[in-house]
């Protein structure tokens, strides 16, 4: 085949469209650039939008709605068993999904971005093969590239992956059935968040983590009340554990263990794997384009976004970690716009993470365990929300909203948040970090009352030592 010729032509060609890739080929037009978009799916927005973080809040918002009619009854209201009719759920999570993507399809037609289904890969530097789903090779010459091909679920090895009942997060989000008893394989935000589902649907959940806690990369305290509150519901929550066999069985998956909490082999009718992803940086032909893919797997860039070739770029969760969408989408504007000769570059000072658990875990900038860890002085002012009137009249005083501060400058360093919302609730941590706040600004940032948002401040006058919601005994002098 002549590697030259060439069936479309573009100056920027946007591989992937998830978050990152859309939000790139949609700025990059509307820069004024001609844009090609290529997808492998018949959809637009990736796994996001399908299979990921849009369907899963669809059916946490439905497991929160059980949960909350269920606990009314503490209050005087009983509603009685909710009657799950699966398939009818099924169909309003997939008309969710359906109406994202053909947003974004709209969005993409209005800006005259051409979409290429196929998937994609480099045959040279400018060059662009894509398969179509006929079979057929496309060859797209492009000025520039951006690399937003994602990532995929990480896979152990020895499972019986052709069984149906051994899924990962896609097959969860199906929501094929019901399963009476479950397994989930990872204890971070993916798998928690599915053990909320299925645990609101009626399924008896175990979560297996082989890390010494659940969700690694949150403080402690942070994971206390979730802890808690999923231990009193689960059947099992197994740490310092890990999954050493599963075996397909008429009767079940039969998983065998091995660790501390470590119980004798166990039969379940469903394993869910969500033991973390891999970037996608070996399947986009990379070493054709001279592309450097690190030993993991990811594409290292620059703070413009830039891989080691010039004219080609690369965001989202296959340039590093934090794997999260709103990363991606930030990456997406910068490099469209270092594309269109813009000067800017990467330099936001943190990227919020939150757990869409129940309840919802959220941090931002420095954790008490990062402080620890590289010796960073810090003070912390914590309040709890069991002295939060809005807390108690919803009846979840479980939480608390930490916030981490420079000793001498009282200057914001991070902050985390546990209780229900608390991912609406850190945005105004971000700006505030972002804008440079300290303690006084904050105390002194007048917020509605009686809200959630509001505990952020009560926070702050705690590191103030102006709280009136709590009593702090006064310090003595001398």
């Amino acid at each position: 085949m002549d590697t030259n010729a060439t069936d479309m032509q573009t100056e920027v060609v946007v591989l992937g469209s998830g978050p990152g890739g859309y939000t790139a080929a949609f700025r990059a037009a509307d820069l004024g650039k001609k844009v090609i978009l290529v997808e492998r799916y018949p959809s637009l927005g990736g796994v996001c939008t399908n299979v990921g973080c849009i369907p899963s809040k669809a059916l946490l918002h439905l497991a929160r709605v059980i949960t909350e009619a269920e606990e009314a009854a503490a209050s005087g209201i009983s509603f009685g068993k909710p009657k799950i009719d699966i398939e009818r759920i099924r169909a309003w999570k997939n008309e969710v999904v359906s109406k994202g993507a053909k947003g974004i399809a709209g969005l993409a037609k209005q800006r005259n971005v051409s979409v290429v289904q196929g998937s994609g890969k480099f045959t040279a530097p400018h060059r662009l093969q894509v398969e179509t789903p006929d079979g057929k090779n496309l060859r797209i010459a492009f000025e520039h590239c951006i690399i937003a091909a994602g990532s995929s679920v990480a896979r152990i090895p020895g499972f019986p992956y052709d069984d149906p009942r051994l899924i990962d997060s896609t097959g969860a989000l199906q929501l094929a059935a019901v399963p009476q008893r479950m397994l989930i394989i990872g204890g971070g935000i993916i798998g928690l968040e599915m053990a909320c589902v299925y645990d609101a649907l009626g399924a008896k959940v175990t979560v297996v983590e082989l890390m010494d806690g659940l969700i690694p990369g949150a403080d402690r305290d942070l994971i206390k009340p979730l802890e808690k509150r999923i231990r009193a519901r689960y059947e099992a929550i197994l740490l310092s554990t890990k999954v050493t066999k599963i075996e397909a069985k008429k009767e079940g998956l039969v998983a065998s263990f091995e660790g501390k909490d470590a119980p004798a082999p166990q039969t379940y009718d469903c394993v869910l794997l969500a033991a973390g992803r891999r970037p996608n940086g070996r399947e986009v032909g990379a070493e054709a384009a001279d592309v450097g893919v690190n030993e993991r797997g990811f594409i290292p860039v620059d703070k413009q976004c830039r891989t080691n070739v010039p004219h080609i770029f690369a965001i989202g969760d296959i340039v590093g970690e934090p794997m999260l969408a709103h990363k991606a989408s930030h990456e997406a504007k910068i490099a469209a716009e270092v594309i269109a000769g813009h000067k800017t570059g990467f330099d936001a000072l943190t990227i919020p993470s939150v757990a869409y658990t129940d309840p919802e875990i959220a941090w931002m900038g420095l954790t008490e365990t990062e402080a620890k860890q590289q010796g960073i002085a810090y003070e912390k002012a914590s309040f709890p929300w069991a002295a939060s009137g809005r807390a108690r009249s919803v009846g979840r005083t479980e939480g608390s909203t930490k916030l981490l501060y420079e000793p001498q400058t009282k200057r914001l360093l991070g902050a985390g948040i546990v209780g229900v919302n608390a991912g609406e609730l850190i945005a105004e941590m971000v700006l505030a970090l972002e804008m440079g706040a300290d303690m006084e600004d904050i105390a002194l940032t007048i917020h509605p009352h009686p809200t959630l948002s509001e505990t952020p401040a009560f926070a702050a006058e705690m590191a103030e030592g102006s709280i009136t919601d709590l009593y702090l005994p006064r310090k003595k002098s001398g």
